[in-house]
């Protein structure tokens, strides 16, 4: 009775651990589930479209149809002498080679005026240009300015031709598109675009030029090609790269369109370029010119002295003016002055912003004629004033101002 008690219970026990063992591992865990929501914690990613929209916003298209015929391929033949063979030589008798050089130009009027380098065209014999749609015209040299590396050529053509109009490039702004149409490596109408990346720099430390720089892609043959805005406007004449192998190296450099302009005008009406200055000598600012002038301002053009009869002289300036403005030009550097300047013509009128002991002028300033001159073999030739000519009893004349 005993063994068969003893069989029942290890029976039932079997089963219970059986059954037990069959809830652990084959049936799915119990869930219980409480009256309450809990919202799952979203994080949300700001995505910034401003660079999509501005990109699709830029339409280089409608600057490069309005601009590409009027860039033209400028060819210009020199001749050199020179000894080809060793009897040549020997007996004195040179012969003469054609040489080639090319570069870009950009028609400005529907009669055939067109705006290149004066490095393009220098000591050319002969000159041609090919238009986009492939005609080839000879051009005539009205004039040059190497001061400011521009020439203006004309072609006769029995039919209007396609032309840019001059953009204003003093509301030119730093970081705004540019496209540069030329010619490079003879790689006819080629479009490259950019941005500009500063303005009024000076290539030659002597304070003499005043360029636009970019880094739209310019090599050689650019020379004298069209520097536009996303409107198809000029506002610069490529020029220049500043590279050791004479290649394109992320920036380049253009004259700005508002000196262009006014060459090409003064060649037009006078035969030569008509330079007005304000009469003045001075510094650019910075800390160290601020701390050995005892100012405080960084900034603009410190006058250090006037000119006699000049324009600044007949309006006021004086030594010590800080000038910051001329008319709504910001003055920086001196090239700031420099490129302004080289835009207006003697007798025009200019706003002269400046501060004087702390208070800000607005001084108006009639423009003089330069009539300064460089001769090498002497120096530096001014005006004479009228003391001067007085004392030597003559009307006109010229002083020797440096031996060099």
């Amino acid at each position: 009775m005993k063994k068969i008690m003893t069989l029942i219970l290890v029976s039932a026990l079997g089963g219970l651990m059986t059954l037990s063992a069959y809830k652990l591992f084959y049936e799915d865990d119990q869930k219980v589930v409480l009256e309450q929501t809990v919202k799952p914690e979203t994080v949300t990613f700001k995505t910034s479209n401003s660079g999509l929209n501005m990109a699709d916003k830029v339409d280089f298209t409608y600057a490069a149809e309005k601009t590409i015929d009027a860039v033209v391929h400028v060819k210009n033949t020199t001749l050199s002498q020179g000894y080809t063979t060793l009897n040549d030589l020997i007996f004195g008798r040179p012969s003469q080679r054609a040489q080639i050089g090319t570069g870009s130009g950009v028609i400005i009027s529907p009669d055939g005026y067109i705006i290149t380098n004066n490095h393009v065209i220098d000591g050319a014999q002969s000159i041609t240009i090919t238009t986009n749609d492939n005609r080839t015209l000879n051009a005539e040299l009205i004039g040059t300015d190497p001061k400011t590396d521009i020439a203006l050529l004309k072609v006769d053509s029995d039919e209007d031709l396609p032309y840019t109009t001059f953009g204003d490039s003093d509301t030119a702004k730093i970081g705004e598109w540019v496209l540069a149409v030329g010619n490079p490596f003879n790689l006819t109408s080629t479009v490259t675009a950019g941005i500009i990346s500063a303005k009024s720099r000076d290539l030659s430390g002597r304070n003499t030029q005043s360029f636009i720089q970019t880094d739209a892609a310019v090599n050689r043959g650019n020379s004298g090609g069209a520097l536009v805005n996303t409107n198809g406007d000029l506002i610069g004449i490529n020029t220049a790269i500043t590279s050791e192998t004479g290649n394109y190296v992320g920036y380049s450099f253009a004259v700005p369109s508002n000196i262009a302009k006014k060459v090409v005008q003064d060649i037009l009406e006078f035969g030569n370029v008509q330079n007005g200055i304000l009469g003045i000598t001075g510094i650019a600012l910075n800390s160290l010119a601020a701390e050995e002038n005892g100012i405080s301002e960084t900034e603009g053009f410190l006058v250090s002295s006037v000119e006699s009869e000049s324009g600044a002289e007949r309006a006021g300036l004086k030594n010590g003016d800080d000038i910051k403005k001329l008319d709504n030009i910001e003055i920086s550097k001196f090239s700031d002055m420099r490129g302004f300047l080289s835009s207006k013509r003697p007798n025009d009128v200019v706003q002269v912003t400046l501060l004087r002991n702390g208070t800000e002028k607005i001084i108006p300033v009639t423009l003089i004629k330069n009539l300064t001159f460089i001769v090498p073999q002497l120096g530096t030739l001014k005006k004479a004033t009228k003391q001067e000519l007085k004392r030597y009893g003559t009307d006109y004349g010229v002083k020797l101002a440096l031996l060099t």
